[in-house]
């Protein structure tokens, strides 16, 4: 809102400091500022709101160390990250731009699932909440949606040569003509065209065209590689929403790694929506993509604020609410900046933690067959319940846990050069 208003007051009325809207980092840095303040000065209010609407969070005994004060702690502090995201990147982000209606969308999509998740188990006394059939419908549909949208919007767009666009047979939008002084002419032509072609790390080339899996196919590849495209779209997004919802099991660790995430997810869209460095990276320029750094800065904002009151011991969870919401809109900027296939580094806390449980219960299960009784590879699942089984605080484990995020985000930025 802010940013159309200012550019007719800079265009039209030419008045003076308007124009400083028009650049990112600009706009980037003032949504960190508000949804910060967002998050520090209503935090308290909804949590006072939550505390005498008595929201609490009913946590079992599991007989882990501290878990007994938990219980009553508010929940559904999640609603502060969604204020946190949405009030900012309204007023600050460009609302044509196809990227921040896609990842305005997730933000409302799943906090919805995840509210309704939260009002089920604290109003319905329903620990299990909503069936998880419904909650895989949601992010099935979402996944549905963000797949189509990458697909088939006209405004989802790379840039290519026009040698590399013939070679991958992608349909042609537009031609450009940009400076290049490495040639003769000073310029050299670039063409804008629909392509499922996203970055693959640690690859010569760096690129891969989802066509390749049809190209038995032949030149009808493009036509079904939807068939490839959308179910691993839905696939991710399930994936990483659950990851996130598992991951926030203790104080504060869910919040800090997305905050991490959400760094390096900013970083990775200045680069890839700027023409100069993704030239100079090598990688896939994506025309707009650069107003993620927007959304991504509001995202920080909200997790850093939420922080505050999360961090141990915590004044509030942010319960489904919150960490289904996380999970899809880091799944869903992945996507949108091709570097979908970076995730099982850049959310390898996520990953670890829902492979720790997926493998506790088939062991569990396989060995209850095959002995008569259950056996268990972890003291119990998700992994960082392991650790306060072996006697380690929480925070302790978090910090570590964060620790191990901020390597994995910096060894997801080196991949842009390491081929």
């Amino acid at each position: 809102m802010l940013y159309h208003l200012f550019q007719y007051l800079d265009v039209e009325l030419d008045l003076p400091g308007a124009g400083m809207f028009r650049y990112i980092s600009f706009r980037a840095g003032l949504a960190i500022i508000i949804s910060l303040g967002i998050s520090l000065l209503l935090g308290s209010r909804i949590i006072r709101s939550l505390k005498r609407l008595q929201i609490g969070e009913i946590v079992r005994d599991l007989g882990l160390q501290g878990q007994k004060e938990k219980d009553g702690t508010p929940t559904m502090g999640g609603l502060i990250i969604l204020l946190a995201i949405l009030v900012p990147c309204i007023l600050l982000a460009r609302l044509d731009n196809v990227y921040i209606q896609m990842l305005l969308l997730t933000t409302v999509w799943m906090g919805i699932i995840g509210f309704v998740d939260d009002y089920i188990k604290v109003f319905k006394k329903n620990k299990q909440g909503l069936k998880a059939k419904f909650k895989l419908f949601g992010q099935i549909g979402l996944g549905l949606i963000i797949g189509a949208m990458m697909l088939f919007h006209e405004d989802v767009v790379i840039r290519l040569s026009p040698e590399a666009a013939a070679q991958s047979n992608c349909e042609v939008v537009s031609t450009v003509t940009i400076e290049d002084p490495t040639s003769d002419s000073g310029t050299k032509q670039m063409v804008y065209c629909k392509s499922t072609i996203t970055n693959v790390p640690f690859t010569k080339g760096n690129q891969l065209d989802y066509k390749v899996f049809l190209s038995f196919l032949g030149d009808n590849a493009q036509v079904w590689v939807w068939i490839v495209f959308i179910p691993l779209v839905i696939i991710i997004v399930t994936g990483v929403s659950n990851g996130s919802n598992l991951t926030d099991g203790v104080d504060g660790l869910a919040t800090g790694v997305s905050a991490i995430i959400a760094l390096t997810l900013a970083i990775l869209a200045y680069v890839s929506g700027n023409t100069i460095i993704a030239d100079y990276l090598n990688i896939l320029y994506i025309p707009d993509s650069g107003e993620l750094v927007i959304f991504s800065s509001c995202f920080l904002g909200a997790c850093i604020g939420f922080l505050w009151y999360n961090s141990f011991p915590a004044k509030v969870f942010m319960g489904d609410t919150g960490s289904l919401t996380i999970g899809a809109i880091i799944a869903v900027m992945a996507i949108a900046l091709r570097k979908e296939l970076l995730i099982p580094i850049l959310c390898g806390v996520f990953l670890v933690e829902i492979l720790s449980v997926m493998i506790q219960v088939y062991y569990f299960k396989y060995t209850k067959k095959k002995y008569g009784e259950g056996r268990r590879i972890f003291k119990m699942a998700p992994l960082h319940h392991h650790f306060q089984k072996l006697g380690m605080h929480e925070a302790k484990i978090v910090t570590r846990f964060w620790i191990i995020g901020v390597m994995l985000a910096v060894l997801t930025l080196i991949t842009l050069k390491v081929r």
